[in-house]
């Protein structure tokens, strides 16, 4: 089974969607696209009645739909609607809210079980930078939380602040694909591009795909490459 990215023109990339139950980064630098490709993944699993949950360590939900307000995806539909959860980990509620699924193991179980029992199918956490502030060993306890969620049975995008395609990470190692955005500014301005550089179960191509703005928000053209 896939589930379609809600990205125009993405899914020709990956054979038609993204394989369900697997864990997926999401990597690129600031302002490259990396939330709202996240953010059209989940307004899309909202319209298919996914049960979706969002979970963030930085915004709140309203700074995060005024993120997204500038787009006509659907996104605030989607937020608003009863397939979608949202969860700080920052705020008090938040951590209300993950406590309630036990206290022994930290972040990494309470989360799992969070899924587990809310039946989730497509949920996006951001991001890979900000899980510092829960871990005492980085290094060591990220191995851990990225293997404790490809064992859900939810579809699960983590956002990567990496910014070199070519320096793999943990959590690149870990996860069944791999999704990096890339910003180019030249002459002409603000080029920007899509590369799946891994997918595990999906013929692709590691090309740079043409990635363009508009007011339904991100759209690949998979025949137009991007020089690097």
């Amino acid at each position: 089974m896939r589930f379609s990215s809600g990205v125009p023109g993405f899914d020709e990339l990956v054979e038609g969607g993204l394989l369900s139950d697997r864990l997926y980064v999401v990597s690129g630098p600031p302002g490259s696209g990396k939330t709202t490709f996240c953010s059209q993944f989940i307004t899309q699993g909202a319209k298919e009645g996914d049960s979706c949950l969002y979970v963030t360590m930085h915004e709140t939900k309203s700074e995060l739909l005024q993120d997204m307000s500038g787009f006509e995806f659907g996104f605030d539909r989607a937020m608003q609607s009863d397939n979608v959860q949202f969860l700080n980990l920052m705020t008090e509620s938040g951590k209300r809210t993950i406590t309630q699924f036990g206290t022994d193991g930290g972040l990494t179980n309470r989360l799992v079980a969070f899924i587990e029992s809310n039946d989730i199918d497509r949920a996006v956490i951001d991001s890979t930078m900000l899980l510092q502030h829960f871990f005492s060993d980085m290094a060591e306890e990220i191995t851990g939380f990225l293997s404790a969620l490809k064992q859900t049975d939810a579809t699960i995008l983590l956002i990567s602040e990496m910014t070199d395609p070519s320096s793999y990470s943990d959590e690149h190692y870990l996860a069944h694909g791999v999704i990096f955005f890339h910003n180019f500014l030249d002459s002409g301005g603000m080029t920007r591009g899509i590369q799946v550089i891994k997918m595990r179960g999906t013929a692709i191509d590691t090309d740079i795909h043409d990635l363009t703005f508009s007011d339904r928000g991100l759209q690949v053209r998979p025949d137009q490459l991007v020089e690097a």
